[in-house]
């Protein structure tokens, strides 16, 4: 058994404790409370933490793709994907997922990769191969033929395989989340509406039906598994929310029909802030483009919108970086969370955007200090709720994974695990 101790404990759900602790018995948390109610419990190692430290749940990135870099160029983006074998993308993405715990992530949702990567990484990590965050992996997104995953831009005499999953109809559809789910997707990902760049005023277009739709819903829910879907806004939107999917992503035109049907459905949103200020940030010569689009100056403006409307309403609002596309992984959560205040949230809700209500997107019994949760925690240096950039600072944070430390200072403070016997 162990007790951290802490000059602030957050607990993930918008509660604070001054001069907390947290009780570890294993991989779970066994007790929160004032430290000087739990004092010392007999045969306990307890734990001090810095002067002025915060003790909060291990944050969680609802939104990456670890089978790509970030790199803001498309064209070296398509470069990389033709130029790496899939156990080159692997190794890499087993890289960026151990970054990424180092940066206090202790759960990731993988948003689509090619051949099956991020469902082997996933189970490499639950298995003790790898150190890693844990992952939560769809496999390939599913798509329509031409598609939002269906449209690389490769010639006509090759052939990338694996890369996504065309589907067309609903027979199609349902097989294609048999298929994933056959291959280990612990969600499943569609393309439901898509952005549409030529008709300014109207910016989002429908990419599936709603039959569509409601056979991957109805199919992966069968199955025991959640629905994300890769979304833009208006009308197309509320049909996607109407079908029975469960996380709408990015999500950038909310309408008031689409809020009354995501209160009334308890739909997720993970809005993916950053990923649309990269186009701004970014040189544009660096992204190879002459001028930033007037879809993202449109959704850039919409955005914000759209986010001020769920809070309002109670949606329970995600956080997730969208990092592998236009930046980086691991070293810019902390971004996602501080847009989040831009647009409203207080940092405390912000930090329950990317703890909690990622854990409860994700599925796992992480994101509360609370008995029974699994213990993965962070302990970052100084007080987030002041200053939410302490999050950025992996020299700053000390993370726990499963009741054991694994981290400190930006690197790993654990051994090579030792993986299961085959």
């Amino acid at each position: 058994m162990k007790v951290i101790a802490a000059d602030l404990v957050l607990d993930g759900t918008g509660g604070a404790l001054e001069k907390g602790a947290v009780i570890l018995d294993g991989a779970r948390i066994a007790g929160v409370g004032r430290q000087a109610d739990i004092g010392r419990p007999e045969g306990a190692e307890v734990i001090e933490t810095p002067p002025g430290a915060t003790l909060l749940p291990g944050l969680i990135d609802a939104h990456v793709h670890l089978a790509y870099s970030g790199v803001p160029n498309r064209r070296r983006m398509i470069a990389e994907a033709m130029d790496q074998s899939y156990p080159q993308v692997a190794l890499r993405a087993a890289r960026r997922a151990r970054d990424s715990l180092l940066h206090g992530m202790t759960a990731l949702r993988d948003m689509a990769a090619p051949g099956g990567i991020a469902i082997d990484l996933a189970a490499a990590v639950a298995q003790g191969d790898v150190v890693g965050p844990r992952i939560l992996a769809c496999g390939r997104g599913l798509t329509v033929t031409g598609g939002h995953m269906d449209n690389a831009p490769f010639p006509d005499h090759t052939q990338a395989r694996g890369m996504h999953h065309p589907c067309d109809g609903a027979d199609g559809f349902r097989k294609g989340v048999r298929v994933e789910a056959r291959r280990g997707a612990g969600f499943i990902k569609i393309n439901s509406c898509v952005g549409l760049h030529n008709r300014p005023g109207t910016w989002w277009r429908p990419e599936m039906t709603v039959a569509e739709m409601e056979a991957a819903a109805e199919e992966a829910h069968a199955q025991g598994l959640t629905v994300a879907a890769h979304t833009s806004g208006g009308p197309p939107l509320t049909d996607t929310v109407r079908a029975g999917i469960d996380c709408v992503e990015h999500a950038h035109w909310i309408d008031d029909d689409c809020i009354e049907e995501m209160v009334a459905r308890g739909t997720f949103l993970v809005p993916t802030l950053l990923v649309n200020e990269r186009s701004f940030e970014v040189p544009l010569a660096e992204q190879g483009l002459a001028r930033v689009s007037r879809w993202s100056e449109a959704a850039r403006e919409a955005k914000w919108v759209s986010l001020a409307r769920a809070r309002a309403a109670g949606i329970r609002v995600g956080a997730g970086t969208d990092a592998g596309f236009m930046l980086p992984h691991a070293t810019m959560f902390w971004r996602e969370l501080a847009l989040l205040v831009e647009g409203g949230f207080t940092p405390g809700e912000a930090i329950v955007a990317g703890t909690s209500v990622n854990a409860d997107i994700l599925g796992i019994e992480a994101g509360r200090l609370a008995p029974g949760r699994l213990a993965d925690l962070l302990v970052v240096e100084g007080n987030p709720l002041e200053d939410i950039g302490l999050l950025g600072q992996a020299a700053r944070l000390q993370v726990w994974k499963d009741g054991a430390q694994v981290a400190a200072g930006g690197r790993l403070t654990t051994t090579w695990p030792q993986g299961r016997a085959a």
